[in-house]
């Protein structure tokens, strides 16, 4: 029996006697211990205590107030920066047992950003409200627009774009896992916030409502189908080994995009490459398949990583849950997001919340 199969019996047994908080804690455990096995079974163990190095300049640690608690966040401005000039806003969402450091040195996007010219923000799980360091997107407290975690997160960013300077029709939010669906889970509630989203080894938004359904979604997907998503260009990661978050999670992610940019599936042009990387580099191979609009965007991208474990592609070996031998998620979201900004209030095609 697998270690998710395990963890998911467990807290079967523990919902039954009527122990709800030792059965969540049952099925956070599990993530974490699936996602180890699924990543050595792939051959390459993501490190759970990985050396954390010092935090680049540029990068500074705060703290946010919301609903009379703080959540600690870090923020990664490039060196260099023209004074007065908006950038771009690219917000990471880091999975269970992580932090805001080890995320960032995970996928090495703060190096991506200083090339770039993008402001970085890395909201940070308070271990009182998850004792694993996991974003709530399985509880109905923390599914809805105005209430909860979304609810933080999303005045977190505003927050952070006004201090900071961001450009407001040019803000991306991307995470892992538990981080991937609260991912997903921000672009259906503000999508007048975020101009794009990217999902790596996550969940769709209300793909659970407790710890039984979402453990039942994590091994298997959701049998309720994702309605009226709302339209937001979208990047799919998902490894074809990660056995603690189904690939189905990933496709359903995609196919609601699919539908919700292209309900009669005539207007996006769909282009499939088989990426091997560099010559010379042994990458994993991957399937990547690209959905383009009349003006060239991509509006829709899904790679499905072969071999690939619960664990971000291509990161550093430095950072937890990372898997170098994959194709660069970092890269691969950062092209596709400068791709995209939110239209001005009164353009065509919507408007600035």
């Amino acid at each position: 029996m697998s270690p998710t199969s395990k963890a998911f019996a467990q807290a079967t047994r523990l919902l039954r006697a009527g122990r709800l908080f030792d059965a969540t804690l049952a099925m956070q455990k599990g993530l974490v211990r699936g996602a180890l096995a699924s990543a050595a079974r792939a051959g390459n163990p993501p490190r759970r205590n990985a050396p954390q190095v010092a935090a680049p300049p540029g990068f500074q640690a705060r703290s946010f107030g919301f609903g009379g608690l703080r959540w600690r966040f870090r923020l990664f401005e490039p060196v260099g920066r023209v004074p007065g000039q908006p950038l771009p806003l690219l917000v990471m969402l880091h999975g269970c047992k992580q932090d805001s450091l080890d995320f960032a040195q995970g996928t090495g996007m703060n190096e991506i950003a200083q090339r770039e010219g993008l402001l970085v923000l890395y909201p940070e799980q308070r271990r009182k409200s998850n004792g694993l360091g996991c974003w709530n997107w399985f509880e109905p407290a923390h599914q809805g627009h105005a209430t909860g975690e979304p609810a933080m997160l999303a005045a977190m960013v505003r927050k952070v774009a006004a201090r900071w300077n961001a450009d407001p029709q040019r803000i991306y939010v991307a995470g892992l896992s538990a981080g991937g669906a609260m991912a997903a889970l921000l672009g259906e509630l503000h999508p007048d916030l975020f101009a794009a989203v990217g999902v790596h080894s996550g969940l769709p938004p209300r793909a659970a409502h407790d710890v039984r359904s979402a453990f039942t979604a994590m091994r298997h997907g959701t049998r309720h189908a994702w309605q009226d998503a709302a339209a937001v260009p979208t990047i799919v990661f998902h490894g074809s080994a990660d056995d603690t978050v189904a690939v189905a999670n990933g496709d359903a992610i995609l196919q609601a995009q699919l539908t919700a940019h292209d309900p009669q599936s005539l207007a996006l042009r769909r282009f499939h490459t088989r990426e091997q990387g560099p010559a010379g580099m042994r990458l994993r191979p991957s399937d990547r398949v690209r959905w383009i609009d009349a003006a060239g965007r991509t509006v829709v991208e899904h790679w499905a990583v072969g071999t690939g474990p619960h664990a971000w592609s291509g990161g550093r070996a430095q950072g937890s849950f990372t898997d170098p031998q994959g194709p660069s998620a970092s890269e691969a979201m950062v092209k596709f997001f400068l791709q995209h900004a939110r239209a001005q209030a009164g353009e065509d095609g919507g408007g600035a919340g």
